[in-house]
């Protein structure tokens, strides 16, 4: 039995510490309020007092919102001062690729592991243990840290040395998926407006030209107008859209199609919709 702790119990969290402590292994937990914490405690987590207690753990995963958080809990706090030299941690947040570097650089001035490992598949993908595990960083701490990896996912896929190489992979991703919902919507819009029934429409895009999980499960999410309860809420999907716009002005490179979501998403939750999911952004279209 290993030791793992899992810090940030939200959506994504709670699923992956269940698939840990079913796997038999030890699981230590810390969550900004307690009820997470209480929950998986009452299933054989260990409660840890504060990150810092977390972090005496010789393998780390966190589960945090967004850069914001991840700096906040690991650098601001100080409490990489406070961990033990060999500890690994396991960043699975979406982040952008200047905080990977700035985190990264963080943990090798006290000695501590780091690995960036966001994933893709939304909480029933987690709650299957059947992620995709997009990894960075080196090669022996991709190599410690596996076996956990085997838990949670369906495939780990290396990426690189360097942690920000899985952030940057993680931001295409989802700003593909955007992009896809953003077609997706304006297709349905234009058959619709010629009497097409949208649902038969998807049915048919998804069975031959487009099959796969992001035309068929946001295909069938804007035909049926369903957007609660919310796998990606507006919000968080605006937020890795700027993580790509911000990746590309870094590099000097143009996202036309980016300008154009970064309207939509904001005109999306100026209509109240930020707490929809991200599919909602179809509704921008005119119809």
């Amino acid at each position: 039995m290993s030791s793992i702790a899992v810090i940030g119990l939200g959506a994504m969290g709670r699923p992956i510490a269940r698939n840990l402590l079913k796997a038999g292994h030890d699981v230590v937990v810390w969550n900004r309020s307690d009820g997470p914490a209480v929950e998986l405690a009452a299933v054989g987590a260990r409660r840890a007092a504060s990150v810092a207690e977390a972090m005496q753990v010789p393998v780390v995963f966190s589960v945090l919102a967004d850069d914001r958080a991840v700096a906040e809990t690991f650098i601001d706090s100080g409490v990489l001062a406070q961990t033990p030299g060999g500890t690994v941690h396991v960043n699975l947040a979406t982040v952008s690729t200047g905080l990977a570097h700035r985190v990264g650089a963080a943990h090798a001035e006290h000695g501590v592991g780091y690995v960036a490992a966001p994933v893709f598949g939304r909480v029933p993908v987690a709650e299957a243990g059947a992620l995709n595990v997009l990894a960075a960083g080196e090669h022996a701490l991709l190599d410690r840290v596996q076996p956990f990896f085997d838990v949670i996912g369906s495939r780990t896929w290396r990426l690189g040395d360097r942690p920000e190489q899985a952030n940057i992979v993680k931001i295409l991703g989802n700003y593909l998926i955007a992009c896809a919902i953003q077609s997706l919507g304006e297709a349905v819009s234009l058959a619709e407006g010629t009497g097409v029934d949208s649902g038969q429409l998807v049915e048919l895009l998804t069975s031959t030209l487009f099959p796969g999980a992001v035309y068929t499960g946001y295909g069938s999410m804007i035909a049926e107008r369903r957007y609660q309860p919310a796998g990606f809420t507006t919000v968080l999907g605006r937020k890795d859209l700027h993580l790509a716009l911000d990746a590309a002005t870094d590099q000097g490179r143009p996202l036309p199609i980016g300008q154009l979501l970064r309207a939509v998403f904001d005109e999306a939750i100026a209509d109240g919709r930020g707490a929809d999911d991200w599919a909602v952004i179809a509704e921008q279209q005119p119809r």
